[in-house]
């Protein structure tokens, strides 16, 4: 079988997606910090009879990210779709006006978010490269494609993978790989914190997108607005 390999999978898009590929034959590797997470998420997963396991590590700690992924692909055989959604935790998601940006701000959304996707991907390129074939999903907020002001963090750090991304579907086109970038600038029903007057989207749906970009390869963004 197919596996897709979800990096900082949480508990709505990750898990949507998971649902979504697994219902059409994948294996689920699901790669997060917290064992707690990967135990909920696995169980749920199983529930709809969708085979996953989880691995733990901290996208910004470079060897163990590499390290989880390379024992997914012992795991399930390899990795025929990853998809990198991260950002950082605790203090440092703390969302800053253009005005406010530092390098020391701006540090943690650059690792988290540009640099543990181009650790995550050079961990299953090489073998997608062999096998002349294979999917490779970023995802990001609006704020990447669209400059907004008070989210000047994220979407710097942001911005930076999408165009690394779109570069890359356009290096490894003729190599059989197809990269996507879907920047969301919608809220995830099910979000904390989120407006009473937000129009959200079920995860499901966004998932089923990510489904679409995989299968019809047909353009490299997609970017989602209310």
């Amino acid at each position: 079988m197919p596996t897709i390999a979800l990096v900082a999978a949480g508990t709505r898009l990750g898990l949507s997606l998971g649902r979504v590929f697994g219902h059409r034959g994948f294996d689920v590797a699901l790669i997060a910090r917290s064992e707690q997470r990967l135990g909920e998420l696995t169980a749920k997963l199983a529930e709809e009879g969708v085979q996953a396991a989880g691995f733990a590590a901290d996208v910004t700690d470079r060897s163990a990210l590499t390290s989880a992924l390379n024992r997914a692909a012992e795991r399930f055989g390899r990795i025929d779709v990853l998809h990198y959604s991260s950002v950082p935790v605790g203090d440092t998601w703390i969302l800053r006006d253009a005005s406010e940006l530092t390098v020391e701000n701006l540090k943690p959304q650059v690792e988290s978010i540009c640099y543990g996707a181009i650790s995550a991907t050079h961990a299953v390129l090489p073998a997608m490269v062999s096998a002349g074939s294979g999917t490779l999903l970023y995802t990001t907020g609006g704020s990447s494609v669209t400059p907004t002001p008070w989210a000047a963090t994220t979407g710097a750090a942001g911005a930076a993978l999408r165009n690394w991304a779109l570069t890359l579907n356009g290096t490894l086109a003729g190599k059989g790989i197809y990269v996507g970038h879907v920047a969301i600038g919608v809220w995830i029903a099910g979000t904390p914190g989120m407006p009473d007057d937000a129009s959200p989207m079920e995860p499901d749906t966004i998932a089923q997108l990510y489904w679409d970009l995989h299968t019809t390869r047909n353009t490299a963004e997609r970017v989602i607005t209310a």
